[in-house]
């Protein structure tokens, strides 16, 4: 298998990306109840490579991080304190 041949085609991730989307309102609409995103998140997990869910997920997560602690795109992390 050639690396071409690993690379999705265009409509693939557009199906990858809305899927996630999808899925992504869910958990903001439902205040990340993953519980009542079950549908949405099965479409999301058919739609993506796994690499990718593995991904979208770390990366939203990390969305809401900053977003509970007040940073922004491009801002560092806070540091650690020794208590940490």
């Amino acid at each position: 298998m050639s690396v071409q041949d690993d690379v999705p085609l265009l409509s693939e991730r557009k199906k990858c990306w809305s899927s996630r989307d999808k899925y992504w309102s869910c958990l903001d609409d439902n205040n990340g109840d993953e519980t009542k995103c079950k549908e949405q998140r099965a479409e999301f997990v058919s739609s993506c490579r796994r690499t990718w869910v593995e991904h979208f997920d770390r990366k939203y997560r990390f969305e809401k991080y900053k977003e509970e602690h007040g940073l922004q795109q491009g801002s560092p992390t806070p540091p650690k304190t020794l208590s940490e």
